[in-house]
């Protein structure tokens, strides 16, 4: 889960492309980057560890300057974490200009394409990261095959299998592209204010980023969705065309509803807030004769589960309230590399308001426990800080399976809700009760409940576990 964005041939592009990521900053905070392409036709990319504000300055954004940019904010997910694997990637080509590309998402035969890419012809990878792998594919097929740029992304799309939204620079050219089955956001919006937005639209000023909230920061107003399997192309002087559309049986992942993209994003054709409410809504509907009354109050593991307890609250007709703080200097401690900068990340981040909790009954909601760590500390610190009664709801399904598409989910022996049972996980978080919404009830939820993915809660998955291991189907065999 990282976040993309770009901007075609607008002057000043990467300070525009570095607002971009600034906005979905949420979606990744340990590393950035962006390339940028200027006039004279040359890419010049800039990455670093660390937030936007920090790694991309003015002084550096100066530096860097061109009319064609995208850049990439990074959660790790595949490769380690390092600069290295900081995206975008520049795939230096022996003969004519250069590409760049970002990419937000797995590919989960990564290892067998990488591996025939560099034994049989020769490629060289500077990373461990998908974006790259991607890259390369591209190039191989325009180095080794002659084939065009379109061409190129078309073979590249079928080959590779998991999730994928990506943008590439090439010439003076820019291609958005998404798997077939549209598993992470993707949108297209537009800085021409007179642009008719159900006609031809001019290249010129359109924008491609992952959540459609990052559009408000530079003025550029929401298109569409990238269709699943969609490639476009953006070139000077000509409008936005679809190339081709490889679409297969669409998987959006609705851990991006209950989670990770910001409450004000419209993504998957759902309202993210809209979304959240109605699912905290579902779990007030579960608690009809719990007897909640005044004593109670109905409060978030603030920020992303903030609209699921207000629903809640709204509907259950109890007291809403922020009796728990977060210091927002601290980001999303779910994203941080490894389990010890995550418990870390709970013990800077979270503080209870004094004398708040004394004698209370508390309806704690947490949009999801993957593995329960991060809840039971802030289940004692509520204990000690008085609560007479500690119930907890969760606005997801349990997580029983790992995520292969682009979220770092741990292996199924670290998921709580795969090792241990409903009583078991309540008694380990220290609650008086515990309830997660069904998957059956997203189906009163979404308006598209059938274009989901649920495969971390139910195991359906698209690609299976095993298919990290199966032999590639080579572009070149007979």
């Amino acid at each position: 889960m990282c976040g993309i964005a770009g901007i075609f041939n607008v002057s000043d592009s990467e300070t525009l492309v570095a607002e971009l990521l600034f906005s979905i900053q949420h979606r990744g905070q340990e590393s950035c980057g962006l390339a940028a392409r200027n006039e004279r036709g040359n890419i010049f990319c800039y990455k670093g560890m660390g937030l936007v504000k920090n790694v991309l300055t003015e002084e550096i954004l100066k530096k860097y300057s061109g009319n064609i940019a995208i850049g990439h904010v990074r959660y790790p997910t595949a490769g380690k974490s390092d600069e290295t694997n900081s995206q975008p990637h520049v795939i230096e080509l022996p003969e004519g200009p250069h590409l760049a590309i970002c990419s937000n998402g797995d590919i989960i035969n990564y290892y067998e394409l990488r591996t025939w890419l560099e034994n049989d012809y020769g490629f060289t990878f500077k990373s461990d990261n998908d974006g790259e792998l991607i890259g390369r594919l591209i190039a191989f097929y325009l180095l080794h095959k002659k084939l065009s740029i379109e061409d190129s992304i078309i073979e590249a799309q079928k080959q590779l299998k998991g999730a994928f939204s990506s943008i590439l620079i090439y010439r003076d050219k820019m291609f958005g592209f998404r798997d077939p089955h549209g598993y992470r956001p993707y949108v297209i919006g537009t800085l021409d204010d007179e642009a008719d937005l159900n006609g031809e639209i001019p290249s010129e000023g359109i924008v491609l980023a992952s959540e459609s909230c990052a559009f408000g920061i530079v003025g550029a107003r929401m298109i569409r969705e990238m269709r699943p399997g969609e490639i476009i192309r953006l070139e000077k002087g000509k409008p936005m065309t679809t190339v081709a559309v490889n679409a297969g049986k669409t998987q959006h992942c609705v851990f991006e509803l209950i989670y990770f993209s910001r409450p004000d994003t419209k993504v998957f054709g759902e309202k993210v807030y809209d979304v959240r409410k109605k699912i905290g809504a579902q779990l007030a509907d579960y608690d009809k004769n719990m007897g909640f009354g005044d004593d109670t109050v109905v409060m978030a593991v603030p920020d992303s589960s903030n609209f699921v307890a207000l629903g809640y609250a709204q509907s259950a007709k109890l007291s809403f309230d922020m009796g728990l703080l977060r210091n927002h200097y601290v980001g999303r401690t779910f994203t941080k590399p490894d389990q010890k900068q995550r418990d870390e990340g709970v013990r800077h981040k979270f503080n209870p308001l004094p004398d708040f909790f004394e004698g209370k009954k508390v309806v704690l909601v947490d949009d999801s426990i993957v593995r329960g760590t991060t809840l039971r500390k802030i289940t004692r610190m509520l204990r000690n800080a008085g609560a007479k009664e500690i119930h907890i709801r969760i606005g997801s399904p349990k997580v029983i399976g790992s995520c292969y598409y682009g979220i770092d989910t741990p292996t199924r022996n670290e998921l709580i809700a795969a090792v241990k049972s409903h009583d078991e996980i309540c008694e380990y978080l220290g609650a008086d009760s515990l309830k997660h919404i069904e998957i059956a009830d997203f189906g009163k939820i979404l308006h598209k409940f059938e274009d989901f993915c649920f495969a971390c809660f139910n195991l359906e998955y698209q690609y299976k576990p095993e298919d990290y291991h199966q032999k590639v189907n080579r572009p070149d065999a007979k």
